[in-house]
């Protein structure tokens, strides 16, 4: 895994967008809203992106996550390096905090799209 290919899966998704933001993070959004936060010039590259509840305190708790700083009161998680999960578990929890983000979009919003 590198950062092209967490790229490649985040622009995937539907109406998916990219942004660099606070000067370092590249951000993919759904309607303005963040479901990924990559640190470019990193090494290792981490990200960020958003759990289930449920899964919230198994991943914090997990070797090479944490609960992401700002973010972790929304249930966000940051893996310190992206090579720790495949690339199958990457498409599966960017997915899922995709949707998960979309699924708080106003009604209005999510019907546009």
């Amino acid at each position: 895994m590198d950062i092209e290919d967490l790229r490649e899966i985040c622009m995937k998704m539907p109406h998916a967008t990219e942004d660099i933001k606070w000067g370092q993070d590249l951000c993919f959004c759904i309607a303005g809203k963040m479901f990924c936060v990559t640190g470019l010039d990193q090494q290792p590259t981490s990200a960020s992106f958003k759990v289930t509840d449920e899964e919230f305190d198994e991943l914090s708790s997990r070797s090479g996550f944490r609960p992401a700083p700002y973010v972790a009161r929304y249930k966000w998680v940051l893996a310190d390096d992206i090579t720790i999960m495949p690339k199958s578990d990457w498409e599966k929890y960017l997915k899922q905090s995709y949707e998960l983000v979309k699924a708080k979009l106003p009604a209005k919003v999510r019907k546009e799209l």
